[in-house]
C-alpha cells in the first residue's frame, strides 16, 4: 500500500514536469545533459530523477538532506513534503502538503518545470549564441539569458571564442518580457551592459545580496520610446533561497549564492548582458562566418572615413540616423564640409565588441575604442554605434555616441 502511494507521488510529480520518464530514458537523458554542478539545483534534479526511477527511498534521503542544508528551497520542501505525506495519507495533487495559496504553488509547479526542462534539454558546449558576435579582450565574460525558459549562461572568452562556463536558474518579470513601458512588470529583450554594483547595505531587503544595473533604456529602447528604469540584475530577500519564474517587476533575479559566484565574471562597464527571449544558437562555423561579415562592413565603414570621400562615408549612415547631437541632414552637411577639408584622416579602432539583437538579425551594436587623427585634430574615445539592415539589405548606422 505504501508503495503504491509512493508510486502515485512519482507519476503527480512527473505530470508537472510534462515528462514521462522510465529508467532507460533516464539513462540516455543524463548522458546528454550539463555536466556543471549546480549544488542545490543538481541534489534536486537527482531527487527528481530517482522519483522518476521509482527509487522513493533514495529521493527521500536525498531531499531530506537539501532541506536541511537550503531549508528556503520551497520547491524542495514541497516535493518532500509530498513524499513524507504519501506515506500515510493518499494524496491527489502535486503540492498536496504545502500550506499555501493556488498561485503560490502554480508557482512552485512551474519552477519545477523549467528546472527539469533545462536539466533534459540537450546542449551542445560547442554552439554559441548568435548575439555574441565578437567579444574584446576586456570582456572576458558574457551573459545571456534565456527568458522563456528561466535560464542564465555565462560564457568565458577564451581567445576570441565565447565557450559555455556555467548557467543558473534565474526569476524574470511577472509579465514575461519585451518591456515597453514603465510598470508593465516586464523585462526588456535586448543588449545591455552592467554600468556598477549598488551594495547590500545600500538597499532593501527585496534585493539581497546586492544588486547589478543595466543601461536600461539603451539608445535603441528610447528609440523605439521605451520607458522604465531600474531593470537590474539582483537577488534575493532574507529567507527566500529564489523566488518563482515569474516574479519581478522587470529585473533578473538570482539567487544569492548565485549572485555571489557571478559577481566574480562581472567587470562594470564590459560585461555584456543580453536579454533575449529564445537564445538563437550557431554551430562554431557559422559563427565564425557571421563574425567575418559584420567584421568587413564596419571595416570598410573606416576606410571610407579615411578616404576623405564624404559620399563614400556618408553612404553607410541611415537617413534616420541620430546621435552626437545631430539628426540625419546635419550630419550630412558637417562631413560634407569637414572631410574635404583635411589633409589626411586615419582612424583605428580597436577592442572591438558586435552584438546581433537578440530576436531579430537586423540590429547590431558595435562598440570599440576609437583613435582619430587628421592634420589639425586628435581624440580616443569609446564609441557605440547601432547598426540596421535597411529595405535595401544594406546595413547603415542608425546611431552613434560616446560611451565615455
Amino acid at each position: 500500500m505504501l508503495h503504491a502511494m509512493l508510486k502515485k507521488v512519482a507519476i503527480l510529480v512527473l505530470s508537472v514536469l510534462g515528462t514521462a520518464v522510465s529508467a532507460g530514458d533516464l539513462v540516455t537523458r543524463t548522458a546528454q545533459v550539463h555536466s556543471i554542478d549546480h549544488g542545490y539545483e543538481a541534489m534536486l534534479i537527482n531527487a527528481l530523477e530517482k522519483i522518476g526511477d521509482n527509487r522513493i527511498h533514495e529521493a527521500l534521503d536525498e531531499l531530506e538532506m537539501l532541506t536541511r542544508l537550503q531549508p528556503d528551497f520551497k520547491l524542495a520542501q514541497l516535493v518532500y513534503g509530498d513524499l513524507l505525506l504519501a506515506r500515510s495519507h493518499p494524496i491527489t495533487d502535486f503540492g498536496n502538503n504545502y500550506n499555501a495559496p493556488l498561485d503560490v504553488i502554480d508557482s512552485l509547479r512551474e519552477e519545477a518545470r523549467v528546472r527539469w526542462q533545462h536539466h533534459i534539454s540537450p546542449l551542445a558546449e560547442s554552439r554559441i549564441p548568435r548575439s555574441l558576435v565578437e567579444l574584446n579582450a576586456s570582456q572576458q565574460y558574457a551573459i545571456v539569458v534565456d527568458l522563456e525558459s528561466s535560464r542564465l549562461y555565462l560564457f568565458e572568452n577564451r581567445k576570441g571564442v565565447p565557450e559555455l562556463f556555467d548557467d543558473f536558474y534565474v526569476t524574470i518579470g511577472k509579465n514575461g518580457f519585451g518591456k515597453y513601458k514603465e510598470g508593465d512588470q516586464k523585462t526588456p529583450t535586448g543588449v545591455y551592459f552592467i554600468t556598477g554594483f549598488i551594495e547590500q547595505e545600500e538597499l532593501p531587503d527585496l534585493y539581497g545580496g546586492g544588486a547589478f544595473p543595466l543601461n536600461y533604456p539603451n539608445a535603441w529602447d528610447i528609440r523605439l520610446n521605451r520607458t522604465g528604469y531600474g531593470i537590474w540584475l539582483h537577488g534575493t530577500p532574507t529567507g527566500t533561497y529564489n523566488r518563482p519564474p515569474r516574479d519581478s517587476d522587470g529585473c533578473v533575479i538570482v539567487s544569492n549564492r548565485d549572485l555571489q559566484r557571478l559577481s566574480d565574471y562581472i567587470t562594470i562597464g564590459e560585461t555584456p548582458v543580453v536579454l533575449a527571449e529564445q537564445i538563437d544558437w550557431l554551430s562554431r562555423d557559422e559563427w565564425q562566418n557571421k563574425r567575418r561579415q559584420f567584421d568587413q562592413f564596419v571595416e570598410q565603414w573606416r576606410r571610407d572615413w579615411e578616404s576623405r570621400d564624404a559620399d563614400r562615408y556618408l553612404s553607410h549612415y541611415s537617413q534616420t540616423f541620430t546621435g552626437l547631437g545631430n539628426d540625419y541632414q546635419s550630419w550630412v552637411n558637417y562631413k560634407r564640409r569637414v572631410n574635404p577639408s583635411k589633409e589626411y584622416i586615419r582612424v583605428k579602432l580597436s577592442e572591438t565588441s558586435m552584438f546581433l539583437y537578440p530576436g531579430r538579425e537586423d540590429v547590431l551594436v558595435v562598440t570599440f575604442v576609437q583613435d582619430y587623427d587628421s592634420d589639425n585634430f586628435q581624440r580616443r574615445y569609446v564609441k557605440r554605434q547601432y547598426w540596421q539592415k535597411e529595405k535595401d539589405g544594406k546595413w547603415r548606422i542608425i546611431y552613434e555616441g560616446s560611451v565615455s
